[in-house]
């Protein structure tokens, strides 16, 4: 059935001119370009179905998207042309905002950073935090089940879903937005569906989280001479701080080096910038006075066992700030160095200075001169593992060496028990790398579930798993 055929079916608007279609059929790192036969832009989520079940009928493929803003590709159409991009962007209500239950129901095509607004003129905080914040949604944060720097706290966004309403592959609307702690009626739906990248069903709402505004914020910077001096830290911050502990952040000294030559006119906390660095961020129930004791003792304990050489405590929001600015535009400092291979992992928190040693070691050996950018969420063990090329180098030729990166670093996060996709998703990028380390048990598991809610496969084919045929 020609396309024209779902125009005027819903509200909202449906593109098929190919400038206007162009901005929704390429990633924002301009690595993924696909086709499509038209971009639909519902209105509600009975607008979404609308589009879903005519899909459905004439087994067309849906590519859910947010805002754009994935890592892995999981968002772009293939360059078949067969594909219908389903964007959520004008889902963006907040239906509900409930403070005595600490809750929020919103649409998925609310930006993150507005739903932190929203939640803060409630004297609420909805912790979910990272980078794209001002852009991506909350549809594709849950589909990501993206995580950000407060998860060492609050935990990813499947921690922070409490109901989900989604339309399945077959246009069916399955309304699950109950604000309900404990629900032990049956299967957990919800988590079917966060992380799952849009392969099961297009998320149209949520029901998350929220938490009391804590009275203040108090942020260090902190030198380590080494990563196992930051795992020591980090447990004595644990042991010391409890809850309080919002963020725990690491960069290593080449990260430092590359802040420092792309990006000179960023302020730096201290002189010393020769050793690994530590960003930690309290917060505090009762008083900024209370915890920046707090820290400052943790701090001083560091200092005499010989974990911190040196820190810095921010005198100021603006000052915090400036600390944050520095681990925030590492993404930015790597672009404008050249080409980088990027690896998003997790191991455990207790192996991570041992995996970083080793890991290295083996790159270094078989690629000599490549500098190691590693950085990331030290507190829940997710690293962003990246390889840029050696200082004076742009990189014209790295990608001939990516596999061999990449085989090396995965190889290594499986030794180590981790995950080759910790906050990024799967997507295109990792499917395989995916498929490579699961189980047999594990992959019939997903196959199953795949083929019970999606049986035409028309749910973001080749996402995630692949097309799971």
């Amino acid at each position: 059935m020609p396309i024209h055929s779902l125009q005027g079916s819903f509200s909202g608007r449906l593109l098929t001119d190919p400038a206007d279609m162009a901005p929704f059929l390429i990633d924002w790192r301009k690595r993924w370009t696909g086709k499509a036969i038209a971009v639909a832009l519902p209105d509600t989520t009975e607008d979404v179905a609308t589009v879903v079940r005519w899909c459905a009928a004439n087994r067309v493929p849906i590519v859910p998207q947010g805002g754009n803003t994935g890592m892995s590709g999981a968002c772009v159409p293939d360059d078949s042309g067969r594909a219908l991009v389903l964007s959520l962007t004008r889902l963006n209500r907040v239906r509900e905002v409930d403070a005595l239950n600490n809750t929020m129901t919103v649409e998925a095509g609310c930006i993150l950073q507005n739903l932190q607004d929203v939640a803060r003129d409630a004297n609420r905080l909805f912790p979910l935090s990272l980078g794209a914040e001002g852009s991506c949604t909350i549809g594709g944060n849950l589909s990501t089940n993206a995580g950000g720097v407060a998860v060492l706290r609050y935990g990813n966004a499947r921690e922070l879903c409490l109901g989900l309403e989604v339309v399945t592959a077959d246009g069916e609307i399955w309304n699950g937005l109950r604000g309900l702690r404990k629900d032990n009626t049956g299967y957990d739906l919800r988590d079917l569906f966060v992380g799952a990248e849009g392969t099961l069903g297009v998320i149209t709402a949520a029901t998350v989280k929220l938490f009391p505004l804590p009275a203040a914020k108090v942020t260090a910077w902190a030198a380590v001479p080494s990563l196992h001096h930051a795992m020591q830290l980090l447990e004595r911050a644990q042991n010391t701080l409890g809850a309080r502990l919002t963020a725990f952040e690491a960069l290593t000294p080449p990260c430092i080096d590359i802040l420092g030559e792309q990006l000179p006119h960023l302020r730096w906390p201290m002189e010393e910038r020769a050793t690994d660095a530590v960003l930690i961020e309290l917060s505090d129930p009762d008083s900024e006075a209370a915890g920046r004791a707090a820290l400052e003792g943790l701090l001083e304990h560091a200092m005499e066992a010989g974990w911190v050489s040196d820190a810095a405590i921010a005198a100021s929001i603006a000052q915090s700030r400036e600390f944050w600015s520095l681990r925030e535009h590492m993404t930015e400092a790597q672009q404008r160095a050249g080409k980088n291979i990027k690896h998003d992992i997790a191991v455990p928190v207790s192996r991570i200075a041992d995996f970083v040693a080793q890991t290295n070691a083996e790159i270094a050996r078989q690629f000599p001169g490549v500098r190691m950018i590693v950085f990331g969420h030290l507190g829940d063990g997710n690293l962003h593992y990246n390889v840029s090329p050696p200082k004076g180098s742009r990189g014209e030729d790295f990608e001939v060496i990516e596999g061999a990166v990449n085989r090396i670093t995965h190889d290594a996060v499986h030794v180590f028990n981790g995950s080759v996709s910790a906050e990024h998703g799967l997507g295109v990028l990792r499917r395989g790398e995916a498929a490579r380390y699961k189980s047999a048990v594990e992959l019939k598991l997903m196959h199953a579930i795949k083929q019970a809610l999606d049986p035409q496969g028309i749910m973001n084919p080749g996402k995630a798993l692949g097309d799971f045929a």
